[in-house]
């Protein structure tokens, strides 16, 4: 059983779970820590429980069987994951992979009590489906430019999109991206060559903002 101080924390990151039953759901739950690198969930894999994330990073990705990568989008403390919640609501596998970008905190509710929460509270409920929107927004704006935006493009955005200096590595770019590192080094190269970035070890520093924006036909 969870401690109070680790109560205060979900409350605090989940305020909808808020209940006089909230020691009962929680009863036999625990803090589980996942160093960077893990695979918390992958394709074809059925769903253990629905996780509550206090601390740390989880990145949802689509991958190819050419070893390709596609970010769909980062779950992070107070969010949840809407391809968990698919899957219980389904009763469905993970149709993508869950990697800990930074190592994580969180607790794993188990289905049962995913369900009794969906069924009989109203601000847990109104929580999940309120993200289904917000992430299918977001899916679809990731359609959209993969679909009709240039790679060049979708780089511009993303660097205007991340405080910089930048500390990240190419390839983690082109995993954001669904690229190649060749074709994003290559990229990167042209618009230090145009004075929007300056590039350095695992590091990008942004150099002409207004440019970047106006490439990503974002002003």
């Amino acid at each position: 059983m969870i401690d109070g101080d680790t109560r205060t924390r979900i409350l605090q990151q989940y305020p909808m779970l808020q209940s006089d039953e909230f020691d009962a759901l929680f009863a036999s739950a625990h803090v589980m820590t996942f160093p960077a690198g893990t695979i918390l969930f992958d394709e074809n894999q059925p769903c253990q429980g629905f996780p509550l994330l206090l601390s740390g990073c989880l990145r949802v990705i689509k991958s190819s069987a050419n070893g390709r990568e596609l970010q769909l989008y980062r779950v992070m403390p107070g969010e949840s994951c809407i391809l968990t919640s698919s899957c219980l609501l389904g009763d469905t596998p993970y149709q993508a992979r869950g990697i800990v970008e930074e190592s994580l905190e969180m607790i794993m509710l188990p289905a049962s009590v995913f369900h009794v929460l969906l069924g009989k509270h109203d601000a847990f409920r109104r929580y999940v489906f309120r993200l289904f929107t917000e992430r299918l927004t977001d899916m679809m704006q990731l359609v959209t430019a993969v679909a009709f935006q240039k790679l060049d493009q979708r780089l511009a955005a993303l660097l205007i999109a991340k405080t910089g200096p930048i500390h990240i590595t190419h390839q983690a770019i082109a995993d954001e991206l669904g690229s190649a590192r060749e074709i994003v080094s290559r990229l990167l190269k042209g618009f230090a060559e145009q004075g929007w970035v300056k590039l350095g070890r695992e590091q990008i520093t942004l150099t002409d903002i207004a440019a970047l924006k106006k490439f990503a036909a974002l002003v």
